[in-house]
């Protein structure tokens, strides 16, 4: 009896830069791929890990498997060892990276927001379209399952005409109780915004995702505590981004939309919410009951009982066939899974990473919106938004 020849994929080495909330995440997603999806487009192989503290570095390399450290994003990309960089790295550290990572050949996976502004991030988007790479920016919660059968589901026209997009993204690790300090996310210079790009931005980017392109804005932004003391103690320092933000979104198709986004909501943890209302039907959804939406359709003779709940954990169901049987519920992380997968069947494939992903070009777009955002809440007039891609 001759012994059947395993036919492996390819193997994509991967550089990390990051090693904190998004480099844990996403190294986790890296890990799932090769053990977890049945017929997975190429093997993911952590080969690089980089950070600044060599001591935090180190301890991170070991938990997540990378083979090799680096200190300087540089020399990771000078090595020849990757073939696509994972830039998880602070805001203020997005470009820099991913223009040199392009130009070396590199494909590109970058953090959300893709820039501190739509000015920085165009700069990103011509280098990945000039040198040919594939780019994605990891806006993750496209790839929830139940997320990806909403938008099924209105391409399908089963809702019929879109009226509203209403979303809300609601934390609160910034109220005074908790006693955070001023860390990089509360500086202008490093991060660009505040709960409008960590938060708000998720929100626009499932906006221009389900409901469609995003026309104008008019919105305001409140900083309640605009001092805080240094993580060491030593002394305090302003914050310079906004805590709370709140826009009305102008669709180019007519539909309306609000985007409400705080991290001062006590209580949230990470409640981001969204509805979908149009003529025939409504959808609603829940981050934190990510196995499950709202749908109301008025083709359902039991329409007039209200919404009922979707279970979306059905191997009909986008990417759930590679997890567990019916009703056996997926999580937060796996998002990362299913967003690194898709990046690396495009690159292995050829095929492009939009619409299922968010490319740099939608990277683009969202940061472009931020700006008008920005732009209302501190003239206090509505903005139309300006695309230059």
């Amino acid at each position: 009896m001759t012994a059947a020849k395993l036919i492996s994929p390819p193997t994509i080495h991967i550089g990390l830069l990051g090693y904190a909330f998004m480099g844990k995440s996403h190294s986790n997603g890296i890990r799932q791929i090769n053990y977890m999806l049945a017929d997975p487009p190429a093997r993911a192989e952590l080969t690089a890990l980089c950070g600044r503290d060599e001591t935090a570095l180190q301890a991170a390399a070991r938990q997540f498997g990378a083979r090799q450290t680096y200190t300087d994003w540089r020399d990771m990309l000078a090595s020849g060892e990757i073939q696509l960089l994972d830039n998880g790295g602070p805001n203020d550290i997005h470009a820099a990276p991913c223009i040199a990572a392009a130009q070396a050949g590199i494909h590109l996976l970058c953090e959300k927001p893709l820039a501190r502004s739509a000015a920085e991030a165009l700069p990103m988007l011509e280098a990945a379209r000039s040198a040919g790479v594939k780019h994605m920016t990891a806006y993750n919660y496209r790839f929830v399952p139940a997320v990806r059968q909403i938008r099924l589901l209105i391409e399908s026209g089963a809702l019929g005409r879109l009226y509203h997009f209403r979303a809300i993204y609601l934390q609160d690790w910034l109220l005074p109780h908790a006693g955070t300090p001023r860390l990089w996310r509360m500086d202008a210079e490093r991060a660009g915004s505040g709960a409008l790009g960590d938060l708000a931005a998720h929100a626009i980017d499932l906006a221009r995702y389900l409901v469609g392109e995003i026309g104008a804005v008019a919105a305001q932004t409140r900083t309640f505590i605009p001092e805080r003391p240094l993580p060491d103690g030593s002394a305090t320092a302003p914050v310079t981004v906004d805590d709370a933000v709140v826009s009305t979104l102008e669709f180019e198709n007519g539909a309306l939309g609000t985007v409400e986004a705080t991290r001062f909501a006590l209580g949230r943890k990470n409640g981001l919410r969204f509805e979908i209302n149009g003529e025939r039907g409504s959808v609603a959804f829940d981050l934190e009951r990510l196995n499950e939406f709202q749908y109301l359709s008025l083709a359902d003779d039991a329409a007039h009982q209200g919404f009922r709940t979707v279970l979306a954990t059905e191997p009909i169901h986008p990417w759930l066939a590679d997890w567990w049987p019916p009703g056996h519920i997926i999580g937060w992380e796996h998002t990362f899974t299913h967003e690194i997968a898709h990046l690396l069947r495009c690159i292995v494939a050829d095929e492009p990473v939009a619409p299922i992903g968010a490319d740099f070009a939608d990277g683009y777009r969202c940061a472009a919106i931020c700006d008008a955002i920005q732009e209302s809440a501190t003239s206090g007039k509505r903005v139309h938004v300006h695309y230059e891609d």
